[in-house]
């Protein structure tokens, strides 16, 4: 009736707490350098990423925090048909709705967690066809730049 855990799950947690903060320095560093290659490419026509100094919040994101964190969005050019071919694309990147593993994810909004949303509260929300959410992971950077600008070679 409460909020606790089975010993196993209190046992994975604790597992887990140990390597998390280079698990988010690694993730965090990755991120950073895919935002980079994305945010100067022709056919990206925005990144989100606080650890952007183009990014709204940039300040404030930094008097609080340590790191970017691993999670963005970006905006390709092309609408439904450039964004479906970048996601096909991906190597390293696997195509998922739950995201924040170890493993870099793509997510794909528009078409998976806000279909349900209606029209109308999607664009106000800025959900649009070429919108890609990325949860960059702890993979070898060199391999996460390289499968992004191989995908957008695709759009």
């Amino acid at each position: 009736m409460g909020t606790g855990l089975s010993a196993f799950d209190s046992w994975l947690c604790i597992r887990g707490i140990k390597t998390l903060s280079v698990r988010v320095e690694k993730s965090s560093k990755n991120a950073l350098a895919v935002a980079k290659v994305l945010e100067a490419h022709k056919k990206v026509s925005f990144v989100k990423y606080p650890g952007l100094k183009s990014h709204p919040d940039y300040k404030a994101h930094w008097r609080n925090s340590k790191g970017g964190g691993g999670m963005m969005c970006i905006n390709v050019k092309g609408g439904m048909k450039a964004a479906t071919a970048f996601l096909q694309n991906l190597k390293v990147f696997t195509l998922a709705e739950s995201l924040g593993g170890v493993e870099s994810l793509a997510n794909h909004p528009l078409t998976m967690t806000h279909i349900s949303v209606p029209e109308a509260q999607r664009e106000i929300l800025g959900i649009n066809e070429g919108l890609i959410r990325l949860s960059v992971g702890i993979e070898d950077e060199k391999d996460l730049v390289e499968d992004v600008i191989n995908a957008l070679k695709h759009c």
